[in-house]
């Protein structure tokens, strides 16, 4: 006979443990999917305040067609 699942609300550190164990695509997953908004408002500051700058943009036309009057 198998413990039953843990009910998270009931206990979430033991329900973390239990999901890390039982279910760890789903678990990882999530903490990978949470992650993303903790990067993406922390991570551009750090790179300004050590002195990133993001590169020119690339031009989207042609130079001016001025340079073939000549």
């Amino acid at each position: 006979m198998t413990n039953a699942t843990p009910l998270f609300w009931a206990g979430p550190i033991r329900y973390w443990r239990w999901a890390a164990r039982e279910r760890p695509a789903y678990f990882y997953s999530v903490i990978i999917g949470a992650a993303g908004p903790v990067i993406l408002f922390t991570v551009p500051p750090m790179l300004k305040r050590f002195g990133y700058e993001r590169a020119n943009p690339i031009p989207m036309t042609y130079p001016s067609t001025s340079f073939l009057a000549h």
